[in-house]
């Protein structure tokens, strides 16, 4: 049995088969997920698990070199924001609008949903590379 890191088979799955540059988005549970998108739901009830502690997880795991979110999110919601900036560190952040990242989802090897219920929770992270 795996002695640390992420326990979920699919989230496990997808991390190790990333290559420099491919992405993986974790959203609220209100992010649409393209169809042909890998889906990996979380969410069991409201705020469970959460988008913040969904993405530490992750971040546990995966290099990032960048990440992209909405502007929505710095606006609507941004505590969410300083949550994302001081989880990732120093990563290059690129801002876009709601629409334009819900079109990027298409590009992600899989989209992870998390219980989270704050507007605007969703993240795009792209794969860095391990020296």
């Amino acid at each position: 049995m795996k002695k640390i890191g992420i326990l979920n088979h699919d989230i496990s799955e997808v991390i190790s088969s990333m290559g420099h540059t491919d992405s993986i988005a974790i959203g609220d549970c209100g992010l649409p997920i393209p169809d042909n998108t890998k889906r990996i739901d979380l969410a069991l009830i409201k705020n469970i698990p959460t988008f913040i502690d969904t993405l530490k997880a992750v971040l546990l795991e995966l290099k990032v070199e960048e990440i992209v979110l909405a502007q929505e999110t710095i606006d609507v919601s941004p505590k969410v924001f300083e949550d994302i900036k001081s989880a990732v560190g120093d990563v290059k952040i690129t801002v876009i609008s709601h629409e334009e990242l819900k079109k990027e989802l298409k590009n992600c090897k899989a989209v992870i949903r998390t219980g989270e219920q704050t507007p605007y929770a969703n993240v795009i992270l792209k794969s860095g590379v391990v020296f």
